[in-house]
């Protein structure tokens, strides 16, 4: 719990203390939420889109969050006969210069471990993505667990980013 209290404190002193400032690499991210599968679930996960509209390349090594003990990238890998592993991804998600990744459900996705809070529709929670170009990125997405699956509308679910190094 003081782990939790301090990282949380941490999220929100970076967030108010620096102003926004143009990324490194042109990292954008948008149609941005997390959810859980029921209530009261020991995980979660956060789904997004980041798009690199520079000329260098980037790559997600990680994401951090007051919201759960571990924080890591995850991708669905299809084992054969319709049977679909969730697997973690080693060495980070590629994002080419003009590229973008979509990590949305049923595939590469940010995995949420051991909640140290429910994540209650409309909830508003912070993650850090660590980038290896644009460095640190504060983003505030919203929780919302009605969202199904097809609903990508660009846009909805956009969220405040930052450049924190």
């Amino acid at each position: 719990m003081l782990h939790s209290n301090l990282m949380r404190g941490a999220l929100l002193a970076a967030s108010l203390m620096l102003p926004a400032l143009p990324l490194a690499a042109d990292i954008v991210v948008s149609d941005a939420y997390a959810r859980v599968s029921r209530p009261n679930a020991p995980t979660g996960a956060a789904f997004m889109t980041i798009r690199n509209t520079g000329d260098t390349n980037d790559r997600l090594l990680s994401v951090a969050s007051e919201v759960a003990k571990r924080v890591e990238l995850h991708t669905h890998i299809d084992q054969g006969d319709g049977i679909m592993k969730m697997s973690r991804i080693e060495g980070g998600i590629p994002v080419p210069a003009g590229a973008t990744h979509k990590l949305a459900r049923g595939g590469d996705h940010v995995m949420l471990m051991g909640l140290t809070q429910p994540l209650e529709q409309g909830q508003e929670i912070s993650f850090v993505l660590t980038f290896e170009e644009a460095g640190d990125v504060v983003i505030t997405l919203p929780v919302d667990n009605e969202r199904q699956p097809d609903h990508g509308m660009l846009g909805h679910g956009q969220m405040m980013l930052e450049k924190t190094n």
